[in-house]
C-alpha cells in the first residue's frame, strides 16, 4: 500500500536531494583574482618607491638634463657606438647647464650622469610594461573583480601622465637661462609620483581583506578619526611638495644653522627677488624657511591626530597611528640633521625615502580608521 503524502509536498520531490544553501549577494559577486592582483600591485608599489629613490639620486647627481630628447620607444636603447655617444654629448653641450657650469666635462664625465638619467627613464618604462602585462593579462583572463577595472586603469593612466610630466619638467632646463629644471615642475613630478604610490597602497590595503570583511568593518568606521587622518595626509602632501621646491633650488644648503637661519628667525632678504611671488619658488632662504615652518605645523598636527588615534577602540588602529607618528618624528629629526649637514646626497636621499614612509603609514592609519579590524576592543 502506498504511503500517504503530505498535502504540501510537491509531486516529484520524493527522494530528491535537498539543495545546498546559497551564500549572500557578496558571495555571489565575481571575486576575481584578488590575491594575484594584490601581489602584482605590491610589485608595482616596490618599483614606484625605487623610481622615487632613483629620481632623487638623479637630481642629487645633477644628471636630470643629460638626455635632451624625449623618445619613449627608441630611447630605451642607450648609445651603442662611439659616434652615438659623441652625438649625445654634443646635444648636452648645447644646453645652459653645460655652457655655464659643466664646461669642464669630458665624455667619460658625461657618461656618468647619462647613465643615471637613462636608468631613471628605463625604470619608468619597466613600470609601464609591468602594469600593462598585469592589467591586460587579468582583463583577458576575466579575473578582475567587479568594480576594479576602472581603479587599475587609473594607475596606468596616471603612469602615462607621469611620463609626460617628466618630460615637461626636463624641457624647462634645456633652454633660456635655467641651469636646472624648474622647481615647481619638479614638485609637480614628485607630487604625482606620491599620488600614484598612494593609490597603489590604498588598493593593496583593500585587496588584503575580503569584500565581506570590508563591508562589515565600514559599519564601525571612526568618522572623526578618519577625517583627521585625511587632513594629516593632505598636510603631509603639502610638505613633500614644498620639500621638492627646496630640492629643486638646493635650498637645503643655503642655511645650515638651526633653529635660527643666519642667526635670526626669518632669513635675511626673504623678498629680494622681483616680482615678489618668485621668492616663494626661487629664493633659497625663504623656501627653506617655509619648509621648516610647515614641518613644525605638521608635527604639531601629527601630535593631535596621534593622541586622538590612541583613543581608538581597536588595537590595530591604535598601532597604525603610533607607527605613523613615530615615522613622522624620525622624519623631523632627519630633516634637521639634513639641514645642519648641508644636505649631502647620502642624507638627502634617506630624507626623501623617509617622506615615502611617512606618506604610506599615514595612509595606512587612515585606512584602519575607515575599515577597523574588530578583533581586540579596548575594555573601558
Amino acid at each position: 500500500m502506498s504511503q500517504k503524502r503530505n498535502i504540501f509536498e510537491e509531486v516529484g520531490s520524493a527522494g530528491a536531494a535537498k539543495p545546498e544553501p546559497k551564500g549572500g549577494m557578496i558571495d555571489a559577486t565575481k571575486r576575481g583574482a584578488r590575491r594575484g592582483i594584490r601581489a602584482w600591485l605590491i610589485i608595482l608599489f616596490t618599483l614606484v618607491v625605487t623610481m622615487i629613490a632613483v629620481g632623487g639620486l638623479t637630481r642629487l647627481t645633477d644628471s636630470g638634463l643629460s638626455i635632451t630628447e624625449w623618445k619613449p620607444i627608441t630611447g630605451a636603447m642607450p648609445p651603442m657606438t662611439a659616434t652615438d655617444w659623441q652625438a649625445e654629448f654634443e646635444n648636452y653641450k648645447a644646453i645652459p647647464e653645460f655652457e655655464v657650469q659643466n664646461q669642464w666635462m669630458e665624455l667619460d664625465d658625461f657618461k656618468a650622469i647619462y647613465w643615471w638619467e637613462w636608468g631613471h627613464r628605463q625604470l619608468g618604462r619597466v613600470i609601464g610594461l609591468i602594469w600593462a602585462i598585469g592589467f591586460f593579462g587579468f582583463l583577458i583572463a576575466r579575473k578582475i573583480p567587479v568594480g576594479w577595472t576602472q581603479r587599475l586603469l587609473l594607475i596606468g593612466g596616471l603612469g602615462g601622465l607621469q611620463g609626460a610630466v617628466g618630460w615637461w619638467m626636463v624641457s624647462s632646463g634645456l633652454s633660456g637661462s635655467m641651469l636646472d629644471v624648474a622647481s615647481y615642475r619638479l614638485a609637480t613630478h614628485l607630487g604625482l609620483a606620491f599620488v600614484i604610490l598612494g593609490f597603489i597602497a590604498w588598493y593593496v590595503f583593500l585587496l588584503g581583506r575580503e569584500e565581506r570583511d570590508l563591508m562589515q568593518a565600514r559599519r564601525s568606521k571612526e568618522a572623526k578619526l578618519f577625517s583627521l587622518s585625511t587632513g594629516w595626509l593632505h598636510f603631509s602632501f603639502l610638505q613633500l611638495l614644498i620639500g621638492a621646491l627646496v630640492a629643486g633650488i638646493d635650498a637645503g644648503r643655503s642655511y645650515t644653522d638651526w633653529p635660527l637661519m643666519g642667526g635670526q628667525f626669518i632669513p635675511p632678504d626673504p623678498l629680494m627677488i622681483e616680482p615678489v611671488w618668485k621668492n616663494f619658488f626661487e629664493n633659497p632662504g625663504l623656501v627653506q624657511f617655509i619648509h621648516r615652518c610647515v614641518g613644525y605645523l605638521l608635527f604639531a598636527f601629527g601630535i593631535m591626530v596621534f593622541l586622538r588615534g590612541r583613543k581608538s577602540a581597536h588595537a590595530r588602529t591604535r598601532a597604525a597611528y603610533t607607527a605613523a607618528f613615530v615615522a613622522l618624528c624620525a622624519q623631523v629629526v632627519l630633516g634637521i640633521y639634513t639641514v645642519m649637514t648641508a644636505a649631502p646626497w647620502q642624507v638627502a636621499i634617506v630624507h626623501q625615502i623617509g617622506a615615502v614612509l611617512v606618506w604610506v603609514l599615514v595612509l595606512r592609519a587612515r585606512f584602519m580608521s575607515g575599515y577597523p579590524i574588530i578583533d581586540a576592543i579596548r575594555r573601558t
